[in-house]
């Protein structure tokens, strides 16, 4: 890799960890003034996105392990921000639903700004852009399953 690449690279890497860092606090800002740790503010994210998922989807898509997921779900239960639901199509199971889905309060100004930001690029750019940032989270989701042994 020639050395202006590699600046490149370390200049791209801090910009990602700085994203990172970013949104870790905001998420945890969001998290307190809701009551929830940042942990419990993602897993909702996740049902918001995804809709409501099994406790084993759950484990899937945040890599936590099986106990640490039931222990989420039961302290966001008890803060009634979730609910169990049985499962439509298999009696066994359960679904796991936000009960107060689509509040969109403490991301309006976020999302206003990135608006803003994304009128910079055309829309070549922007796939680019969408395309990195997608992979970059797949890559830092499976080094979460290698951490914690949930793949």
């Amino acid at each position: 890799m020639s050395s202006e690449r590699e600046e490149l690279f370390g200049e791209l890497l801090m910009a990602c960890r700085m994203l990172s860092t970013e949104m870790v606090m905001f998420h945890t800002a969001i998290g307190e003034k809701r009551g929830l740790s940042a942990i419990e503010a993602k897993a909702m994210d996740y049902l918001s996105r995804f809709g409501p998922l099994t406790p084993k989807d759950l484990v899937r898509h945040s890599g936590l392990a099986p106990a640490s997921v039931t222990a989420l779900i039961d302290r966001l239960e008890r803060k009634g921000m979730v609910r169990r639901s049985p499962h439509p199509e298999d009696r066994r199971k359960v679904l796991i639903e936000l009960t107060r889905p689509g509040d969109p309060g403490p991301w309006a100004y976020l999302l206003e700004q990135m608006r803003k930001l994304c009128e910079r690029y055309d829309d070549e750019q922007l796939r680019l852009i969408a395309e990195f940032t997608g992979e970059s989270a797949r890559i830092t989701h499976r080094a979460t399953e290698r951490l914690t042994g949930v793949e």
